[in-house]
């Protein structure tokens, strides 16, 4: 997830009447702070379905970040089982008093008490987190993929849920986008993922194309990287691609913004021959927040 700013607070604000606790001012804080392009786009729903968005984006924020905080994969373990166990109180509990004082589980609580909402995709998200920290590499582009969907689709599902849109079209372009946004992901997270030792490309693609982990390490501008890169940007772009061809509701479109990052950060990707550790590459993109907004006034993703 990167840290973007905004080029126009005009366009995007939140008036603080409408945050009417310090526990829903926390979970805002934090998609701004840590998904800052997820942040602008949510801030583009419709008033009925922004605040939940923003609880359930907040609470994706708490579990991806836990393979950042810890250095003891025990204590990861421990923290996402605490957010197992609160969803499963959330669920189950109807005293206040018995949930996680964590400003995002008081939210997620009240969203629950409003909603109903289902623990299901929730719980796949940490799932998926829990598995990456076990092993932190794939074997192949569809292993990238089926985590790609998992650690990002039940987002746009959560979401769909919230705003009452049950349309099997809709969960197809949650399920394409999640593997697109989740494949890109990825590839923001490739120099990061380095810097630690750590390399997050498919094995399978780098034996395809004969690179070393040790290549990936000292950020090498060699061409057989940048055709890794090409193949697995492609698969990302395939998704990208499919999710903008299914016709869905005007009411799910809006959900479906944050594909305006994910084909910016792939053009950007194309523009500079694949190379993936060219710096402008995770710079905040300016103009992001005007040309989400123009998406929107197209009634486009």
């Amino acid at each position: 997830m990167g840290i973007f700013r905004p080029c126009c607070q005009k366009v995007f604000t939140i008036s603080k009447r409408n945050m009417s606790k310090d526990t829903l001012q926390y979970c805002l804080d934090s998609v701004r702070r840590y998904d800052y392009e997820n942040f602008v786009s949510t801030l583009l729903l419709d008033k009925s379905v922004l605040t939940h968005a923003i609880v359930i984006r907040a609470f994706n924020v708490e579990i991806a970040r836990v393979q950042d905080q810890v250095s003891d994969k025990n204590i990861g373990l421990m923290r996402f089982q605490f957010w197992i166990e609160a969803l499963d109180k959330i669920a189950s509990s109807n005293a206040k008093e018995a949930i996680p004082a964590h400003p995002v589980a008081q939210e997620l609580y009240k969203m629950h008490l409003q909603k109903k909402m289902s623990k299901r995709n929730l719980t796949r998200l940490i799932v998926s987190r829990k598995s990456y920290l076990d092993k932190k590499y794939f074997l192949s582009l569809e292993d990238m993929e089926k985590y790609a969907e998992e650690s990002v689709s039940p987002v746009y599902y959560s979401i769909l849920e919230s705003a009452g849109i049950k349309n099997v079209s809709a969960d197809h372009v949650a399920s394409h986008l999640g593997k697109a946004q989740g494949i890109v992901n990825m590839l923001r997270s490739v120099e990061y993922s380095a810097k630690n030792k750590i390399v997050s490309l498919p094995q399978d693609i780098l034996m395809k194309y004969k690179i070393s982990q040790e290549a990936i390490l000292r950020s090498s501008n060699e061409q057989n990287l940048k055709d890794v890169i090409f193949e697995v940007a492609t698969r990302a772009n395939q998704h990208l691609s499919k999710a903008r061809s299914i016709n869905v509701p005007s009411e799910a479109k809006r959900i479906f913004l944050p594909a305006v990052g994910v084909d910016t950060y792939l053009k950007k990707l194309q523009k500079k021959d694949f190379f993936l550790f060219d710096k402008s590459l995770n710079l905040g993109n300016s103009f992001i927040s005007l040309k989400l907004y123009w998406y929107k006034l197209l009634s486009k993703y």
